[in-house]
Order: structure tokens, then sequence, then C-alpha cells
């Protein structure tokens, strides 16, 4: 941190973002210079930092970054409404493979039957549902097809009630997401473990 004050000192760098930190991390990093956003994973079936992360970066006035607003392309239909490819990295997500994808599809139908009550398509239902959480988190949605970017930014339109945002919570307990959100060790890695060492 002391380094990248450095840099923004001399002009090089204007804001600093961190990815994935600890709330102790975080504190110690925004002391040394503020924290302009982190990029933390974040999506109607990953709402982890709704606890502590979000509370801290809206006490101390720090953006969120929203990857893999999709769960990773789930709520987008991959392994769902599409074939998953064999060489898909996403086979190797506890969250996409056997058991825990066939409990994971009723998870889906429900968000699937909602969107279909507010006509739309579930990935604009479920970044609708994000960009409804605050004016400062910005989702990241990644895509390689010009027909899903046209489908995603249709979300901007949608307006939800506070009615609608807790029935799509309700529609996606998190205690029934069945599976780590990680693959293997990398689930030891995540921000709740990612304490950076004291000087």
């Amino acid at each position: 941190m002391g380094e990248l004050k450095k840099l923004v000192e001399e002009g090089k760098i204007k804001y600093i973002g961190l990815s994935e930190p600890s709330t102790d991390t975080l504190k110690r990093a925004h002391k040394v210079h503020p924290i302009t956003a982190l990029q933390m994973e974040y999506s109607l079936w990953t709402r982890e930092i709704e606890d502590e992360i979000l509370p801290l970066c809206r006490e101390l006035g720090i953006g969120i970054v929203a990857y893999s607003p999709l769960g990773r392309g789930f709520f987008g239909g991959k392994a769902i409404a599409e074939t998953m490819p064999n060489d898909s990295v996403l086979a190797n997500y506890p969250r996409f493979n056997g058991e825990n994808l066939e409990k994971n599809k009723l998870i889906y139908t429900r968000v699937s039957d909602l969107a279909m009550k507010h006509g739309c398509t579930v990935p604009q239902l479920a970044l609708g549902w994000l960009l409804h959480q605050g004016d400062d988190i910005v989702p990241i949605p990644g895509t390689t097809k010009v027909k899903n970017i046209i489908n995603n930014a249709g979300s901007l339109a949608l307006k939800l009630s506070e009615k609608d945002l807790k029935e799509i919570c309700d529609a996606v307990p998190l205690d029934e997401v069945s599976g780590k959100r990680e693959m293997g060790i990398l689930s030891e890695f995540t921000w709740k473990f990612a304490d950076t060492p004291l000087k």
C-alpha cells in the first residue's frame, strides 16, 4: 500500500482498488491510503459479503465491483438451459457438478419463474437484483456473445420494489445453495482467509 500511495503521489495512478481482501486487511490498507473500490464476488447465490464487507465498505466510502454477478454463468443458464461443454472449467466448481448441480437446478427454476413474472430473462432478473442493492455496487458480467451483452443491458430497465427484492432473495436461500463457490483448495483463499501479514 505504501508503494501504491507513492504512485498516486507521483501522478502515475489515480485510484487504488483491491480484490477479495479480508476486513482486517481492508481497514489497514485504507489507513495507508483511501481505497476506491473492491472487486468481490457478489451475486444472488454468493451474498456472504453482505454481513461484513459491504457494511465496512459503506462506512469507509468504498465501492464494490461485483464479479461473477451471474454466479459464474449459472443464472445465464450455464449447465441448466445449455449443455456444459466437456472441457468447461465450470465442471471443476462444486456448485456445477453432481448432486450439487441437481439441487441448484431447483433454485434456477424458482428464479426463472420470477423472471417470467417480471417479463424479463433470468440474467436480467439476477443483474437487476444486484443493481438494486445500491449505487455503490457495479456488476461486471463477462460474456463472449453480443446477444448476451444486449440481454444483460436490459436489466437496467428493470424496476423492482422492496417486496420484489425480498421475493427474489427468498427464491435463493443461501442455506439451500449446494456446494462451495470455489473449487478445491481455492476455497481456502477467499476474502475470509485473506489477512495480510502485519509488518
